[in-house]
């Protein structure tokens, strides 16, 4: 997801977990997690939970604040009375219930619920990773699910690089993985390779795309009119986007919100979103990939 903020400059959203991996790149030793500014747990606002994990297995969860910071120190509550707490990479480990079915997630000083499906050690099939599943395109600034099997619960025990570059495992459950692609990485086509322990590694590739947008920065007039243009760069295919309006007070989106519009594609490959003002004032747009698979 791209976050747009319209003021007198335009902002793109900072990066706990970017970080992780530039620091461990740069030539200085990285602070450890505790000593980087994490958001306070009262910035939780996106809850990432493994679509699908296993009877009685290990999965991790994940909890973002709005600019996309992994956040510690979250409680998260289960619909089965169980509740965990992220710890100090804004991940938390649980184990899944022994009772198949689907339950729910909520971070705890919030309503919406994330659900999440449970199924048999027979049902997650392989025990070595195999991905069976994984998005034709996926955006260089959001995150990708991965899903088929044989993948382990513990985020970090998964190995995931992108054009030879190590990923950042957010979520994970030996059926689904949720990841991060290197922050230094090129749009275009990429080979994955994913493995789990001693497991064989998975292969296959991936688009990324790059999301860009020009636009007026300037405070938005009441009743004013003005067009968004996403550039997108790594492929010439139409793509789909939506964008959600993060400042409904101030604007509308055309199309409502979210609206959603597909890239011209070609060469210069485009998408446009129109705003309306409703009052003047500074304003915020996210924009993002739409999933697609094969």
């Amino acid at each position: 997801m791209r976050l747009f903020v319209y003021n007198h400059t335009m902002l793109l959203r900072p990066s706990l977990y970017a970080c992780l991996f530039l620091c461990a790149l740069s030539a200085t030793p990285p602070l450890p997690l505790s000593a980087q500014r994490a958001p306070p747990a009262s910035a939780a606002r996106i809850l990432l939970v493994p679509k699908r994990i296993v009877s009685g297995e290990t999965a991790t969860l994940a909890v973002l604040d709005v600019s996309g910071r992994l956040t510690p120190g979250v409680t998260v509550n289960f619909s089965n009375g169980d509740h965990v707490v992220t710890n100090s990479t804004g991940r938390a480990l649980f184990a899944a219930p022994l009772k198949t079915g689907v339950i729910y997630a909520t971070i705890a000083s919030q309503s919406t619920r994330v659900y999440t499906t449970i199924l048999t050690p027979a049902e997650a099939a392989p025990a070595s990773p195999q991905v069976s599943s994984a998005p034709t395109f996926a955006s260089l600034a959001d995150r990708f699910d991965l899903t088929r099997g044989g993948f382990c619960g513990q985020a970090d025990a998964n190995i995931v690089r992108v054009a030879g570059k190590p990923a950042l495992v957010l979520a994970s459950s030996p059926a689904v993985l949720t990841v991060l692609a290197p922050p230094d990485l090129e749009p275009g086509r990429a080979q994955i390779e994913v493995s789990c322990a001693k497991h064989p590694t998975s292969h296959f590739s991936i688009t990324f795309l790059d999301l860009s947008l020009n636009a007026d920065p300037s405070p938005l007039a009441q009743g004013e009119h003005r067009t968004l243009t996403v550039n997108v760069r790594g492929t010439a295919a139409k793509v789909p986007l939506e964008a959600h309006n993060l400042s409904p007070k101030v604007a509308e989106l055309a199309g409502g919100n979210p609206a959603r519009a597909s890239s011209s594609g070609g060469t210069e490959n485009v998408a446009h979103f129109e705003l309306i003002g409703r009052e003047r004032g500074n304003f915020q747009i996210s924009v993002r990939l739409l999933p697609t698979t094969p």
